[in-house]
């Protein structure tokens, strides 16, 4: 799963805040082993999420700009993924 977290440094435009989560989301799943969460397991993790998060927004705030974009696209960005993000948008 980590292997799917993208680098957001050097995008451009700059990462948006959804992608920040998305990557922090993914992270604390991996490490902490919760694909889903429950009642027993939902606080501890959504903290977990927004202090990876609010790290993250620090790190990217303070390393200098990146010479060259990053090798890939990240997913939120890729048409297919805006899509499906819309459709499940509209349906709620």
């Amino acid at each position: 799963m980590c292997r799917n977290i993208t680098t957001l440094r050097g995008l451009e435009p700059h990462a948006t805040d959804d992608e920040i989560e998305a990557a922090a989301r993914q992270y604390v799943r991996k490490i902490s082993g919760v694909q889903k969460t429950s009642d027993a397991t939902r606080e501890a993790f959504e903290q977990a999420v927004a202090e990876v998060t609010a790290t993250t927004h620090r790190l990217l705030d303070a390393l200098p700009d990146r010479r060259r974009p990053p090798p890939t696209v990240p997913p939120l960005r890729r048409p297919e993924v805006q899509a499906r993000t819309a459709a499940k948008a509209s349906a709620s």
